[in-house]
């Protein structure tokens, strides 16, 4: 009777360890269920702000779409004014070539270049300080409108 008496109290003890055993387990199930639910939930944020992040990414390069289309047209007419101005030079430079050779021929025949008056010579002055400010002027205004149109 000894025998079956400490066998039972035997198997007693091994079926509180099972007990104890399936309890720990069980508490473990629940946090691991409890983390999966935390883990679906930072699933979605993340898939959220991926979503958000494609956005983005899609309205910067219609953004850089748009900055390189107007940076080009910008380049485009500053070539075009570039274009203008050295067909302006190049047409002054023509004209004081002329001038240069009509004083050489002038100076050849032997006819002194007539020396303008001093009244004259303090018109043309004022007319090209005249003409100066004109040019100061107008480049201001040129300044201002593309700052208006970069705006």
């Amino acid at each position: 009777m000894t025998i079956n008496l400490i066998a039972e109290a035997l198997v007693a003890c091994l079926l509180v360890a099972t007990i104890i055993t399936c309890f720990v387990l069980s508490r473990r199930i629940e946090r691991l269920k409890a983390d999966e639910a935390g883990m679906r939930q930072m699933v979605g944020a993340l898939i959220t702000a991926t979503d958000n992040a494609e956005r983005a990414i899609g309205s910067l390069k219609h953004t850089l779409g748009d900055c390189d289309r107007t940076l080009d047209e910008r380049l485009r007419t500053a070539e075009r004014y570039a274009a203008d101005l050295a067909a302006q030079v190049e047409a002054g430079h023509a004209v004081m070539d002329r001038i240069t050779q009509i004083v050489a021929a002038a100076n050849r025949i032997g006819r002194p270049v007539a020396e303008p008056a001093p009244a004259a010579e303090h018109s043309s002055v004022s007319r090209l300080d005249d003409a100066a400010k004109s040019a100061a002027a107008i480049r201001n205004r040129a300044a201002r409108r593309l700052e208006e149109n970069a705006a």
